[in-house]
């Protein structure tokens, strides 16, 4: 049975074991990989913990005198809705980019040497 914090253990046994790979023999590539755990345990947090806090504060402190609708408006958008879609999506392609990281250079260097 799952806990409602798998996704937290797993992407830090992800961070764990990218870290120790980087200790053994760096590489571009699971560095990708680990900025990509890294950025997926952050989302998984933000949703989680960080997000009510944040949207509160930020509302609060950007209208201080008067009632805005507008800024409130883009504000919750931003930060309720595009953060917690992009932000996953980033730490994805991350994680994949690494997971492919040496076809795709080869890939890239074959396309460079070609045009040259």
């Amino acid at each position: 049975m799952l806990t409602h914090n798998a996704l937290a253990v797993i992407y830090s046994l992800g961070i764990v074991v990218s870290t120790c790979l980087l200790f053994y023999k760096p590489t571009r590539a699971k560095v990708l990989i680990l900025w990509g755990f890294v950025i997926l345990l952050f989302a998984f947090e933000y949703e989680k913990h960080i997000l009510e806090g944040l949207k509160e504060q930020t509302i609060n402190s950007l209208i201080t005198e008067r009632q805005s609708v507008k800024i409130e408006y883009y504000v919750t958008k931003i930060l309720t809705k595009a953060v917690p879609f992009v932000l996953p999506i980033i730490g994805w392609v991350l994680v994949i980019a690494g997971a492919f990281y040496n076809r795709i250079e080869t890939h890239i260097f074959k396309i460079i040497d070609r045009n040259v």
